[in-house]
């Protein structure tokens, strides 16, 4: 695994997730949310000046707290080990990762119903999740190529995780008048990883015999999970080891009566889409991926030095991540055609490229052509794209949804090359 893709990685760098897209609608007089709250503060939750995590508080100052949640309402390992749960768990060989332990407790408090200690959290818990990894095949086959590799990857790990459980759950059995098999569904197991995936918060490290090697970092924060993302505004979020709280706090302004808003990180639409399940619009971080194979696609097939050209870009890590973003090409992306744009007389110079040295006019009016030629291709595969949602839109109602998720994550992208062909139109006069 690739440094700072993990799991671990991801929720220390989000700091706070959930799925759903933003919305802003105060639901704090609904029976659930009222719930949730009188349960919260029998936890000994001291109520903050947030009437709902979608309303604001009087005024907004920066270093203001805006939640402080106390140890005794976050669901943790701790909390599944010490329920019914635990004597199963402590048996069980090889030990449970901490993911399938939280993900066994969800699964059963849900079944559970009323008789759950952690209704009024699970009862504000979405029924269902918009990540790709919940998406029908037909809608993931519409995602960006690079977006659909990754989904169809993650698609496999939950299956894996839940076809490496079933023994686990069947020890369970004891536990329950119903056959396992119905109560730890494929469908019941995706809900929890799902759950846990998109709104788990990060905890320091811990280790628990019980449990296997995988990073215990994971816990779920009732009501704090409520608050919803911008890619605009900066919060520090971490567990205070002295108050024995999640807090959060804001590092930004806001007006009277505005919503407040966290960042879970700087997350590109596609990375948003994949762990949360919502693009995000105007977001400054959104980009277009560009592959290897399209970065070639419209250089010399002629070139000798292409295959040498290529393996310098790879062991130098100008393979990857080469973008489009609002202000056009990415200097990774630019640069990677300054050198495959070399010519043959030239190509010692190619260490002078990678430090950002200009080598000569031809060389940068050639890499701005390249790079404006494979805008255009994907400002014209983006529109053939957004023709086939549209089309399965009238043709797969029950779909509507999903598809009108991936369409926003097309039409945002669509947008960024615009943009960047704009800004390249811009940087060519310069050779006119």
């Amino acid at each position: 695994m690739q440094k700072g893709k993990g799991r671990t990685s991801r929720i220390r760098r989000r700091k706070l997730c959930r799925s759903s897209e933003p919305r802003g609608v105060n639901e704090s007089h609904k029976s659930e949310f009222i719930e949730l709250r009188k349960w919260l503060k029998a936890r000994k939750f001291q109520d903050s000046n947030l009437a709902h995590p979608q309303l604001c508080f009087p005024f907004g100052q920066e270093g203001q707290m805006i939640i402080s949640l106390p140890e005794s309402c976050l669901l943790t390992t701790d909390t599944v080990i010490q329920s019914y749960l635990g004597a199963y768990i402590t048996k069980w060989k090889p030990p449970p990762s901490p993911l399938l332990a939280l993900c066994t407790f969800l699964v059963s408090e849900k079944h559970a119903g009323d008789r759950s200690l952690w209704k009024p959290y699970l009862e504000i818990l979405p029924k269902a999740y918009t990540c790709p990894v919940c998406l029908e095949p037909e809608v993931v086959n519409l995602l960006p190529k690079s977006l659909k590799a990754k989904a169809e990857e993650q698609r496999a790990h939950v299956q894996e995780f839940f076809a490496s459980s079933r023994d686990f759950f069947s020890s369970l059995q004891p536990l329950f008048v119903e056959a396992v098999d119905s109560i730890f569904s494929y469908s019941a197991l995706l809900w929890a990883w799902c759950t846990v995936n998109t709104r788990a918060v990060y905890l320091r490290p811990r280790q628990r015999e019980c449990l296997s090697a995988e990073p215990d970092t994971c816990a779920l924060a009732p009501y704090l999970d409520l608050l919803n993302h911008s890619p605009h505004v900066q919060v520090k979020a971490a567990f205070n080891e002295e108050t024995h709280s999640y807090e959060i706090r804001t590092t930004s302004r806001w007006r009277k009566h505005e919503e407040v808003f966290i960042c879970y990180g700087p997350h590109d639409n596609q990375r948003l889409f994949l762990e949360y399940g919502f693009v995000s619009v105007r977001n400054p971080h959104a980009c277009v991926y560009v592959s290897r194979e399209i970065l070639v696609k419209y250089l010399p097939s002629r070139d000798k030095q292409m295959d040498k050209k290529i393996s310098i870009l790879k062991d130098h890590g100008y393979i990857e991540n080469l973008t489009f973003g609002w202000d056009g090409p990415s200097w990774r992306l630019l640069t990677a055609l300054k050198l495959l744009c070399l010519e043959a007389e030239k190509f010692t110079c190619w260490k002078k490229v990678l430090l950002g040295e200009v080598i000569s006019d031809t060389n940068e009016k050639t890499s701005l052509d390249i790079a404006q030629k494979i805008c255009y291709y994907f400002i014209e595969e983006t529109n053939v794209m957004l023709q086939k949602v549209s089309h399965m839109k009238d043709e797969k109602e029950a779909l509507i949804n999903q598809l009108t998720l991936v369409e926003s994550l097309w039409m945002e992208e669509l947008k960024i090359l615009r943009a960047s062909a704009e800004t390249l139109h811009s940087l060519q006069t310069a050779f006119t």
